[in-house]
Order: structure tokens, then C-alpha cells, then sequence
């Protein structure tokens, strides 16, 4: 399979496979911009949604978009906010109602309310001067029905339409000139049926997207990848485009989906995981004659207390060039911040070096298949 190496966008490169952290309200918790340069961060993604409530279309066209009022100069990815609303409206109605046009939600559960509709969708993520944006589609639940599951794609088809037709338009109106315009990625909805999923791809196909996302839930109850229609559906996707693996970011899965094709990943886990005190760190296996990166997880165990080593003895990152296991387990001890800040520094910089890793193998023409990953303690 011939895939692309790098991806153009409007505020730089980003070479691939890359992982993009969780900036929901246009912040990566407890950590600054010098902070996600230091450890290589490609880019970022954004809550769409979010953002229209804190801080606001307005306050953000003041400031010209995202990238100066964050401070953040990279690629910038924002998620339509759908899968958020949805998943707060299946939780109680009282949250709003998904309509074949829009969706209604009231952020109060009361008498205000926010239209969601793919014009205002598209017209946003322009004025936040996004690099990558999302169609909005309606997402279902794993267990909900064949017949559920016809509903979304027709909706997200029909979105995904009103989408490309706003975006071409604000183009023209913005006269922006087509090498410098964002990318507009939609999303192939259809559940764990392979019929709908191949339907709603060749529906998204037809309107020629830069980009296509899997959407829906990756995993299962017991949080394991659904791996089959995570590959057909990636079988799916033109090889001429991204592919890009929403909300999935546990490394092992990465790895397995870099091996089906995908190209894009973003997930909270590692900046999440760093607030628990969970920092991952690459094994090492010496005379194996291949590249294998398996990694395990280092928590806060008492044997940290007066280790003297870095977190990782391999790692470039902030953290380990200044700091002890000991200092962190300290940290984490008497809950100073600093030791959220340190430990997610780390945790990003492993996820750049573990795209910097599959880089290279795939530079070398090493199956992707040898490149492995399983937990330990």
C-alpha cells in the first residue's frame, strides 16, 4: 500500500502516521505551547461545538481564529462536537432531540437552546481558522438497531452533503485560494453493519473529501478494538486520502490500525492517563532483529520513591532530562500540579516517539505487522 508520508496543511506539515492530542476548549490540560513544541506535538484537535459556547465564534473572530488567541502556530483538527451532543441527548432527552435537519440541545437540560446545523457547523470552524475540519454526522451507540443505523447514514450522508456545499461556498466567498485552503474531512457512520458502512462510504465517496473518518465507537463494552470493521472500513477509504481513526489512542491500537491504513489518531488517553499518575515507557528487546515497540505503563509504586533514573532512560522528552522517578512519585504524593505537567509532557513526547518510530519502519520497509505493543507494570 502506497500511503501518503505527509500531509500539507495552511500552519505547517505534519509528516504520517500522526497522533493529535485533546484540546477540547482550545487547551491541552496542564500544559502550555512551549510545552507541546518541546515534545514534538504535530498538531492538536478542538471541540467545534465546545468552542461556540466557551469562548464563542465572537470572541474568537476578534482574536482571528484559534491559532493566535491559544498561542498555538501548528495544525489545528476541530471535531464537529457532534459525538459529544449526542452522547449527553442519549443520557437523558432532556438534553435536546436529534431532527432529520438539526440537532436541538439544551446545554441546561431547560428552556435555552443551541441549533446544531451543518451550515452553522462548517461556518464555525472557518472562523476558527481550523486546518482540518469535520463534517457533522449523527453517531450511534453500539447497541443500537439495524434500522438506527440506516437513520445515520442517511442523515450523516445528507449532512455530509449540506457540509460540501457550505464549505465550497465559504470559499468563495472568503476567496481563499484552493493551496491554502482548510482540508474538510466527513465521516463514514454505519455501526458493526458492513452494508451500511460500504454504503455510507460510497455516498461520502462521490463528494470528494480530502479526508474520511471512522465514525462511531472503535471499541467494544470490554474496551477492545473492533478490529473487523475497523479494517473494512479503512478498505473502504480511497488510498489517496486520509484515513483517520477518531477518538482511538491506546498505543496498541494505534499500532494495529497504522497496519489497516490509518493515517490520523487523536484520543485524550495519554494527557488523561498523566493526571492518574500512568506514564508509558518503550521496552527494550535487545538482538531481536526487529522493531518491535513494546511499552508498559510506570504508575506511582512505592519503589519509585527513591529512584534516582529518569522515567525512561531512552526518552528526550522536558521531564526526563530534568527529573527523577522519585521527584514525580513525590509530586503525585503531595498533588502538586507540576507533577501533572511533567507527566503529561512525557506522555506526549512518547506518543510523538512512537510515530516517529512507525515512520521509520516504514522508511526501511519493515512490515508494519512487527511492530507490537502489550501492557505490563
Amino acid at each position: 500500500m502506497n500511503r501518503k508520508k505527509t500531509l500539507a496543511l495552511p500552519h505547517g506539515n505534519v509528516n504520517l502516521p500522526a497522533f493529535f492530542p485533546d484540546g477540547t476548549y482550545g487547551v491541552v490540560r496542564c500544559v502550555d505551547t512551549v510545552d507541546l513544541e518541546g515534545s514534538c506535538v504535530a498538531g492538536l484537535v478542538m471541540n467545534s461545538y465546545h468552542l461556540l459556547s466557551k469562548p464563542g465564534v465572537t470572541v474568537l473572530k476578534q482574536f482571528g481564529g484559534l491559532h493566535t488567541f491559544s498561542g498555538w502556530t501548528r495544525p489545528i483538527l476541530t471535531d464537529s462536537g457532534g459525538f459529544q451532543v449526542f452522547s449527553l441527548i442519549r443520557e437523558n432527552p432532556k438534553y435536546g432531540e436529534v431532527r432529520k435537519n438539526e440537532i436541538v440541545f439544551r446545554p441546561d437540560g431547560k428552556k435555552e437552546k443551541v441549533i446544531l446545523t451543518p451550515e452553522k457547523c462548517i461556518q464555525s470552524q472557518f472562523n476558527y481558522g481550523s486546518d482540518i475540519m469535520m463534517c457533522i454526522d449523527y453517531c450511534t451507540h453500539p447497541d443500537d438497531s439495524y434500522e438506527e443505523n440506516v437513520f445515520s447514514v442517511e442523515v450523516t450522508v445528507d449532512w455530509a452533503k449540506r457540509c460540501r456545499d457550505e464549505y465550497d461556498r465559504q470559499l468563495r466567498q472568503r476567496k481563499i485560494p484552493y493551496e491554502k485552503r482548510p482540508l474538510l474531512f466527513g465521516i463514514i457512520q454505519g455501526g458493526s453493519f458492513a452494508d451500511l458502512r460500504k454504503k455510507c462510504a460510497e455516498a461520502l465517496i462521490s463528494l470528494d473529501f480530502d479526508g474520511y473518518g471512522f465514525g462511531g465507537w472503535p471499541v467494544d463494552a470490554n474496551g477492545e478494538l473492533i478490529e473487523d470493521i475497523l479494517r473494512y472500513t479503512a478498505e473502504l477509504m480511497p488510498d489517496d486520502k486520509i484515513k483517520y481513526a477518531m477518538g482511538l489512542g491506546k498505543p496498541d491500537g494505534i499500532v494495529k490500525c497504522r497496519a489497516m491504513g490509518y493515517d490520523l489518531f487523536d484520543c485524550v488517553i495519554p494527557t488523561r492517563d498523566a493526571r492518574h499518575n500512568r506514564l508509558y515507557v518503550f521496552d527494550r528487546f535487545e538482538g531481536t532483529g526487529t522493531s518491535h515497540h513494546n511499552f508498559y505503563i510506570l504508575d506511582d509504586k512505592k519503589a519509585n520513591m527513591r529512584d534516582a533514573s529518569p522515567v525512561a532512560p531512552d526518552c528526550d522528552c522536558f521531564t526526563c532530562r530534568h527529573y527523577s522517578r522519585a521527584y514525580l512519585y513525590h509530586l503525585f504524593k503531595i498533588g502538586d500540579s507540576l507533577g501533572y505537567r511533567l507527566a503529561t509532557i512525557h506522555n506526549l513526547r512518547f506518543y510523538a516517539r512512537l510515530m516517529e518510530k512507525i515512520q521509520e519502519q516504514e522508511t526501511e520497509g519493515i512490515t508494519r505487522g512487527t511492530v507490537e505493543g502489550n501492557y505490563g507494570s
